[in-house]
């Protein structure tokens, strides 16, 4: 990056902060802050729902997931485009709450403040661990956008990452805390749009530069840089669903995580305001909230595309081989001149803030109204309780730096936030829909959900350590390694030409070591010079997958490996590099002298283009489980599956079901056998869900008052009249909205696929 790049950046930055000042001028009361006075129509609440569900990891993981996957790798962050079909209703329930936060909703229908408290405590956290996911994106652009991976500071190099996720936290609080929900819609407004930008520009410079390093720029067009990439990347690339044992994102995974996030992104605590909450009207609310994500969906295929483009152009680069995460740093920064790169960084910066910001606000409205106002100063005035509001944006935004800069996974993280939704998921959807959902019930939907999923796998294996150890529990599935002959694509010879280049410098380092002895091992464990390649030669494509722990996702290895690379990380960490060497030797001569520490080939099958081998550790192999305790494999286990034969992805994909089904039994099964909720307070709740919203406050109120006064007139929408479920009839709006977003999803990846395909 260069002077013109920051001053871009600052620019913005400036842009944001004056707009967070002017807003905070108007704000006089609690509703201004937190919702905006309930004004939004329909282009602020298209552009907020917009801005808080694109973040900067979604761009970021688009690109990691294409680069190893291949198109199917979209999926990391298309899961959501079947989920957006239901928020046709959701986004009409969350207007029908006329609640500020979710934990009102929780504390009216089970009658229970502890309850709401319960919830906001949730909704901090997963503030926090999804700002984090953030946060930590923007760690793994930074550093190839700027030229740089680390900066001296007081002496020592740092990351860039643990420098700049810090400097974006305090620009954040500058203009969220200062304007509240109000700043965050307008700066989404900007920031949609910057979003959108970033999900296009790359594209004709990555075609463009396509056409120059690898076809004839004298005589070919941009254009042709599609047909370019598809000569570049094998067939398998270009397919909507992945296939084979290595596939990331096959069908199964795709239908598991939908379903997932379909229950758990009720209950993310900013969905009832970017949902529906703020908008002047439910249709307002309907149309900003799908529209919004609609266009994210748009979006991904953009950063799809992109990331083929850059797979063509980079497939060889040693950083993204080591790390895909930065496939978006490095394309920006290899394809954008001066001026664009800083505007690149201001649009993931901007689609960073536009959801940190609406996460800071409704969690400041958590904390105020079911915290402060409920249990401690229940008199605060509003300049107090817009006060005790700010502190608890800023101490959110704290914390997602924080564990940003303990984490920083961009996909672990993610994958956190899947699991973390669900606590609250079962008794949010129990309780919309069924009038026998009891306080008891949620709460011991709560407990079973954090003890199972969060508490028991960090525990178990402290309480019980010998379970690491325990041949029933440290077990990995077959590793699998598929030998595939086939012809060179350009991409092949590309990665090939890296690989011989790196074994050239390897042999150089190797060439300087001193000790004879060191120095022929160094050499035996590089091996042979990789063959050159040209395109079109036959070659021997091998990928393999596996070998990854069932019990302990973690990785389970042989101990006596374990313990000699604890013994090697300690000693790097002392700083005693001939030891290091030492003990990478004594690691060398078991893995080669001791067949228990290495998976053995057990079954092999051959036909006249692959050779699929399975391997596995031999029975007397003595392992040991890193991590966490996958608690609820133990259904599995109980159920009699081997679990050993599955695939990585559809271990991945059992890692999920007892998650979505679990709490609804607990949910239901608990509700059964416990006292009822107060049916007063019962009927209130369920008539005003059914009382259409008016935009006028007072003739919303007017409504209500009419509506309670005549309950029938509320049964009589009931799907089935006279029963405990508390389904609203559809209407005819419903069922058209609804089908036209179905057709739509599938619109969507026909576009996908269409897009890139040209050229094939």
């Amino acid at each position: 990056m260069v002077a013109l790049d920051y001053v871009v950046i600052t620019c913005y930055f400036a842009v944001m902060i004056v707009i967070g000042y002017i807003v905070s001028r108007k704000i006089k009361k609690q509703d201004d802050y937190f919702l905006g006075g309930r004004s939004f129509g329909k282009l602020l609440q298209t552009f907020a729902a917009f801005g808080a569900g694109t973040g900067s990891s979604d761009p970021v993981n688009t690109g990691r997931t294409t680069f190893t996957s291949g198109m199917s790798g979209m999926w990391s962050v298309m899961y959501w485009l079947f989920v957006t079909p239901f928020y046709w209703f959701t986004g009409v329930w969350y207007r029908r709450m006329r609640h500020t936060t979710l934990a009102d909703w929780f504390v009216e229908r089970y009658q229970s403040k502890a309850l709401g408290v319960g919830y906001v405590i949730f909704g901090l956290t997963f503030f926090m661990v999804y700002g984090s996911m953030l946060f930590s994106a923007i760690g793994k652009v930074a550093g190839p956008l700027m030229a740089t991976e680390s900066v001296e500071l007081m002496g020592s190099s740092i990351p860039i990452e643990y420098l700049l996720v810090p400097v974006i936290g305090v620009v954040v609080l500058l203009y969220g805390v200062a304007g509240g929900l109000e700043a965050a819609y307008y700066t989404d407004l900007i920031q949609g749009l910057c979003i959108i930008w970033l999900s296009v520009i790359l594209i004709p410079f990555g075609l463009q530069r396509l056409v120059v390093d690898f076809g004839t720029p004298e005589s070919q067009t941009m254009m042709d840089g599609f047909g370019i990439m598809h000569d570049r990347l094998p067939k398998e690339y270009f397919q909507v669903v992945g296939s084979g044992n290595s596939a990331e994102f096959p069908l199964h995974r795709i239908v598991a995580v939908v379903l997932i996030n379909l229950i758990g992104v009720a209950v993310q605590p900013h969905f009832i305001v970017t949902g529906g909450g703020s908008a002047k009207t439910e249709w307002n609310a309907r149309i900003g909230l799908v529209t919004g994500n609609f266009l994210k969906r748009f979006c991904t295929v953009g950063w799809v595309l992109t990331a083929l483009i850059a797979l063509a152009l980079f497939a060889d680069d040693p950083r993204l081989i080591a790390d895909p995460d930065k496939t978006w740093g490095v394309a920006s920064r290899e394809l954008l001149g001066p001026g664009l790169t800083g505007l690149m960084l201001a649009c993931l910066l901007a689609a960073l803030m536009s959801s940190v910001d609406a996460y800071m606000v409704v969690g400041s409205a958590l904390v105020v109204r079911n915290v402060y106002v409920a249990y401690i100063n229940p008199t605060a005035d509003e300049k107090t309780c817009l006060r005790v509001g700010r502190w608890t944006g800023a101490m959110i935004v704290a914390g997602a730096v924080i564990i940003s800069l303990m984490m920083m996974n961009v996909f672990e993280q993610l994958k956190l936030t899947w699991v973390l939704a669900v606590v609250f998921a079962a008794p949010f959807w129990v309780g919309m829909l069924w009038r026998r959902g009891t306080t008891i019930a949620a709460w011991v939907t709560v407990l079973f959900c954090v003890g199972v999923f969060f508490v028991v796998p960090i525990a178990a294996p402290m309480i019980w350590p010998e379970m690491r150890t325990n041949p029933a529990y440290a077990i990995a599935n077959d590793k699998v390694r598929i030998t595939t002959t086939r012809q060179a694509a350009p991409s092949d010879v590309s990665k090939r030409k890296r690989e011989i280049k790196d074994w050239n410098e390897r042999t150089a380092t190797i060439s300087r070591i001193q000790d004879p002895q060191h120095r022929q091992r160094a050499t035996e464990k590089l091996g042979e010079k990789p063959a050159k390649l040209v395109k079109g030669d036959s070659f021997d494509d091998i990928k393999t997958s596996g070998n990854k722990g069932i019990y302990f996702p973690d990785g389970v290895v042989p101990l006596a490996v374990k313990v000699l690379e604890d013994q090697i990380a300690n000693r790097r960490s002392a700083g005693d590099d001939q030891k290091v060497l030492e003990l990478e030797d004594e690691l060398d001569d078991l893995k080669k002298n001791d067949p228990s520490v290495s998976p053995q080939v057990v079954k092999t099958e051959v036909d006249k283009k692959q050779k699929i081998e399975r391997l596995r550790y031999p029975e007397n192999a003595k392992l040991v489980g890193k991590g966490n305790f996958r608690a609820d494999f133990m259904v599995y286990r109980w159920g009699g599956l081997n679990l050993t034969r599955f695939t990585d992805a559809t271990l991945a994909t059992l890692d999920l079901p007892v998650k979505i089904v679990a709490p609804f039994l607990v949910m239901i099964l608990i509700s059964l056998v416990t006292p009822r909720n107060k049916r007063d307070g019962l009927d209130r709740y369920f008539i005003k869900m059914k009382t259409e919203v008016k935009p006028d406050p007072k003739e919303d109120e007017a409504a209500l008052a009419h509506a309670y006064s005549h309950p029938e007139e509320a049964e009589a929408k009931k799907l089935f009249p006279g029963s405990s479920l508390e389904i609203r009839r559809p209407t005819k709006g419903d069922i058209i909205g609804f089908l036209i977003c179905f057709a739509l999803c599938f619109g969507v990846i026909g576009l996908a696929a269409w897009v890139v395909n040209i050229g094939s």
